[in-house]
């Protein structure tokens, strides 16, 4: 049985993350294991109640296993408060010793009813160009 208002509390604190990702050569020295990512992140708010960005976790990982973790207080330097339908983007970056590289993680969201909740960054890759097929 379809029950509207299940779905609606369902939906209530819902985020939606988008990211693309950019080799940035001009930083990036592969003869010394230095290569450098941007990558741009818009933050939608498809829930029905405002909320939040509190602060991140990001798990950045190399080609070789090594695993780095960052958290932090809100992103880029801002806490954005999101309406419904609103959307924050805001472009950083990382540097990695390999040409390839996978990040993922969350954001740590406060509603305006006070209910804390995570919203998730699906993993995505960091690749030199020409490196993956």
């Amino acid at each position: 049985m379809f029950n509207a208002a299940l779905m609606a509390e369902a939906k209530k604190y819902e985020i939606k993350v988008g990211v693309t990702t950019q080799y940035v050569a001009e930083q990036s020295d592969p003869a010394i294991n230095r290569h450098v990512f941007s990558y741009t992140i818009e933050i939608r708010n498809t829930g029905n109640v405002s909320a939040q960005l509190i602060s991140r976790h990001w798990i950045i990982t190399d080609a070789e296993g090594q695993k780095q973790e960052v958290r932090g207080l809100g992103v880029v330097g801002h806490q954005p408060l999101l309406a419904p339908g609103q959307s924050f983007e805001y472009t950083s970056g990382c540097q990695l010793a390999t040409p390839v590289g996978t990040m993922k993680g969350s954001y740590q969201m406060t509603a305006e009813d006070g209910t804390q909740f995570e919203a998730a960054i699906a993993e995505f890759v960091l690749s030199m160009p020409r490196i993956l097929h």
